[in-house]
């Protein structure tokens, strides 16, 4: 079995969320700014639980950050 690519629209919903700051994702959902540049980038494949808490900071569904 292959390994699935989950992509996302992190950098996307910052910007239109008054051009956040990677930091101030970090800040808000309790991980590093490290972190934040590695899902952004795809090198990282965040816990569900940190999905879900991405996505509360935008007010937004899980599937509305990460998609296939």
């Amino acid at each position: 079995m292959t390994k699935m690519v989950i992509a996302n629209r992190i950098r996307r919903l910052r910007f239109d969320h008054g051009e956040m700051t990677q930091q101030a994702l970090a800040e808000k959902i309790g991980a590093t700014r490290q972190t934040i540049i590695s899902i952004e980038a795809g090198k990282y494949t965040p816990s569900l639980e940190l999905a879900f808490r991405i996505a509360d900071a935008f007010g937004v569904g899980v599937e509305e950050v990460f998609y296939r």
